[in-house]
């Protein structure tokens, strides 16, 4: 199955997942749950809505995903759909959906020599405790991660505030990620598969930094 079969990326009330429309349904729920089990901390009590296009889709196979879904701890709570027959089974399973329109035809992209921008999620707010963002992309974050709050990233997380809470960035493996904070005093930071803590310096002066894997362990220098 190509890698498009897929997309998966965070958003306000939980993880978008949309389903390519031309795939055979088993393959991608088979496909979806092997992502799953290889990431269960990122997707760890996520709540799903699902965006299946123009596909129609019966009871019986939206109830497949939707119970693979649960008995990883997860939960579909909306569907996506420009077919009245997969409204009529989100219904029937007591889930809810919304009916969509078809996008419109896409225009002949021009000529350009920027660089393409990168996916990621700016929140413009602090996250307080019990708070947790999760994507795929990078996070920017306007305010400071409080003590309980988490941030789970498949990219660079940036902190334009105080890092106080948990932070995952690379999540999916990627140890080129970084994180970044105008104060760094995190409970808890990991860059893929490396994990740290700050030290209890009580002495500690805020000053923008950088944490990054170097030599096989994250190290934290100056952010300039």
């Amino acid at each position: 199955m190509h890698d498009q079969a897929i997309g998966i990326k965070g958003f306000r009330d939980g993880l978008l997942v949309t389903m390519e429309e031309v795939e055979e349904w088993q393959a991608l729920v088979d496909d979806l749950a092997e992502r799953i089990d290889g990431q269960s901390t990122f997707f760890a009590g996520a709540r799903i809505t699902l965006d299946v296009g123009a596909r129609p889709v019966t009871r019986h196979e939206l109830g497949s995903i939707k119970a693979m879904l649960d008995r990883r701890g997860l939960t579909l709570i909306n569907v996506l759909t420009e077919s009245k027959t997969t409204l009529d089974a989100a219904a029937s399973l007591d889930v809810r959906g919304n009916l969509t329109t078809p996008p419109p035809a896409a225009a002949e992209p021009e000529q350009s020599s920027e660089e393409d921008g990168s996916i990621g999620v700016m929140i413009r707010k602090t996250l307080r405790g019990g708070r947790t963002v999760r994507s795929h992309g990078h996070v920017v974050v306007f305010g400071d991660v409080n003590p309980g709050a988490e941030i789970i990233s498949g990219g660079d997380i940036i902190i334009w505030g105080r890092l106080r809470g948990i932070v995952h960035a690379g999540a999916n493996g990627d140890e080129s990620a970084v994180v970044c904070a105008l104060d760094m005093m995190p409970t808890q930071l990991r860059i893929a598969s490396y994990i740290t803590v700050a030290p209890a310096d009580k002495r500690h002066k805020p000053r923008p930094e950088i944490a990054l894997i170097r030599s096989r362990q994250i190290i934290v220098e100056a952010w300039k």
